[in-house]
């Protein structure tokens, strides 16, 4: 097994790889290029970005400008919370398509639930994936709480649910509640934007394996069955992150990452951004 053809099933019958390439804050159509050749190339098939990212674009022209065939890779995007809305996420998915050069995305999330429209925009969620403008319908940052109430009115269920996630912030109880429901949990920001990498107990791990506390971060992630997108414009690190096949943690090594958890997050917290209809 290895980056390229590890995949996970999905509910809905569609297979999607586990570990992508994470989008945010890639900025600059040559930095784009350079980034997403330097990750096709290390085998990386998911390509996840966001309207909110300000970046569909350019994510569309490098794929172009790149030669990369449509049917080899897999990509994600994103509805923000001004989009969220039956006629707005409909209006909004066709001019990220338009942005990406495509007919369709394999991945289409909302990405933060909100008060406002939370049921409005995953009927339209329903509807885009009807009418082929994604092949599979998710969230992100949804809470057992959002999935529960989501599911009183819901034709079908997200297949992913992309979360913040990484040693500092394990998340367990929703891993499992997602599991239960077979929905598969993707990590975003899985290093936890590096404020988990001085770890002393991830360092001796590291050591005991020959690799970098990354690449021990990503293998918890790779051996607990979640999807993870981690990002990085610098080719060495690209490739570092998917070298993670060749080597597995213990039962004791999982156990010691798991108590890292601190309950801490770098991003939002999901309640409150629903609550205020925006990221506050």
């Amino acid at each position: 097994m290895d980056i390229k053809t590890n995949y996970l099933d999905l509910a809905d019958g569609n297979r999607m790889p586990q570990e992508g390439f994470g989008l945010y804050k890639v900025d600059g159509q040559e930095t784009m290029n350079a980034s997403i050749k330097s990750a096709y190339d290390a085998g990386y098939r998911l390509f996840d970005t966001a309207q909110l990212y300000g970046n569909e674009q350019e994510v569309g022209t490098a794929f172009k400008e790149l030669e990369i065939p449509r049917d080899q890779i897999f990509v994600t995007t994103k509805v923000a919370e001004n989009n969220q809305g039956y006629d707005q996420a409909i209006a909004s998915v066709k001019e990220s398509l338009k942005k990406l050069q495509m007919d369709h995305v394999d991945l289409l999330l909302v990405h933060w639930p909100i008060e406002r429209a939370f049921f409005e925009t995953w009927r339209a969620f329903e509807d885009m994936k009807k009418a082929g403008l994604t092949h599979s319908i998710g969230v992100s940052n949804y809470q057992m709480i959002h999935l529960q109430y989501l599911a009183t009115k819901a034709r079908e269920m997200p297949v992913v649910d992309q979360i913040e996630l990484h040693p500092l912030l394990t998340q367990k109880p929703l891993l499992k509640f997602n599991q239960d429901q077979q929905i598969v949990t993707q990590a975003w920001s899985p290093l936890g934007r590096g404020a988990v990498l001085g770890e002393e107990v991830l360092k001796r791990i590291a050591d005991v394996h020959h690799k970098s506390p990354a690449q021990v971060i990503l293998r918890w992630h790779l051996q607990n069955g979640v999807s993870f997108i981690p990002k990085s414009v610098h080719a060495a690190r690209i490739q570092q992150n998917a070298a993670i096949y060749d080597f597995t943690l213990t039962d004791d090594e999982m156990a010691q990452i798991d108590a890292l958890n601190k309950y801490q997050r770098t991003g939002r917290e999901p309640e409150l951004t629903y609550e205020y209809d925006k990221q506050y």
